[in-house]
């Protein structure tokens, strides 16, 4: 049992994670149907200006958190404007290929800036243990992960909900020319969609860098993918789907790698996939209560 309630500690820590980025996906593709395999390594580059601002800038914890997020939103619009905007009219496959080239771009972009070797994150916070009861232990950081995540979960769902490029949102996401019509600008509401997934991403990047305490600038390709499929698990285009999906899937692959299967534990997220792919194609929140950003 204490194995069990262990696993699920550290399978919600690492699903909060998986949950921010799986927000990116389902944000992008409720607007404007793309896949935006490009968004790992937004992650990617999230936890690399964690480490510069920290490492070399010598800032805590919450202000290289913030700078992150503020850059990535810059990055999400710059590649929305560049990549994503001229085909807008084009064929999926032409701006799903695109996705892959800027993956790719940031991938060895940022090999060729910092190097490809495995950088160490710095000591910003030092990990402290609590013990619950008999052998069952949280960390400091596990706990701030998920005070860090679930609050930027209500805030976004306080701007989607409640704040006027919220509504923007929801209305291009369920028909964009009738929002247009209705006066609005259907091109700004997009390239906020990409800057709140993008600083999301980031605030996934720099949670993992205290986290692991590594960080490499091929680190974005198996979360970005895995983020992939809790968006699909729980329904992609749905927010709530977004968080239950990534939150699933981290306890799933802690369960596995607890119970001595750690060789398994990437595998079982893409037969995860496959099966919800072949009973629920819509995802576990399903189309009924179908709920765009």
């Amino acid at each position: 049992m204490e194995v069990f309630l262990q696993q699920l500690i550290n399978g919600i820590s690492l699903g909060s994670i998986y949950a921010l980025i799986a927000l990116g996906y389902t944000m992008v593709y409720g607007i404007v149907q793309l896949i935006n395999f490009a968004h790992g390594d937004v992650y990617m580059v999230g936890a690399y200006l964690g480490f510069f601002a920290t490492a070399i800038l010598g800032w805590s914890f919450l202000p290289a958190l913030l700078m992150s997020m503020v850059v990535c939103a810059i990055l999400g619009m710059v590649i929305e404007k560049l990549a994503y905007t001229p085909l807008r009219n084009a064929p999926r496959i032409a701006a799903l290929i695109t996705a892959i080239g800027v993956s790719l771009f940031l991938e060895y972009g940022m090999m060729l800036l910092v190097s490809p070797q495995v950088r160490t994150f710095p000591q910003v916070l030092t990990e402290v243990q609590y013990k619950l009861f008999g052998s069952l232990v949280i960390t400091n950081r596990q706990i701030i992960i998920l005070v860090v995540t679930v609050a930027l979960m209500l805030l976004l769902q306080y701007i989607v909900h409640k704040t006027k490029i919220g509504k923007a949102m929801r209305a291009v996401s369920h028909d964009k020319q009738a929002a247009q019509l209705m006066g609005i600008n259907v091109n700004n509401t997009i390239s906020a969609t990409f800057a709140i997934g993008s600083a999301l991403a980031a605030a996934a990047g720099v949670l993992v860098g205290i986290y692991y305490n590594a960080i490499n600038p091929l680190m974005g390709i198996m979360p970005g993918l895995k983020a992939f499929v809790a968006a699909v698990l729980g329904g992609i285009g749905i927010i709530p789907g977004a968080m239950t999906g990534g939150f699933l899937l981290g306890i799933v692959e802690a369960m596995v790698s607890g119970y001595g299967k750690s060789l398994y534990r990437d595998p079982v997220a893409f037969v995860i996939l496959i099966i919800i792919l072949i009973v629920k194609p819509a995802g576990l929140f399903g189309k009924n209560v179908r709920e765009k950003v």
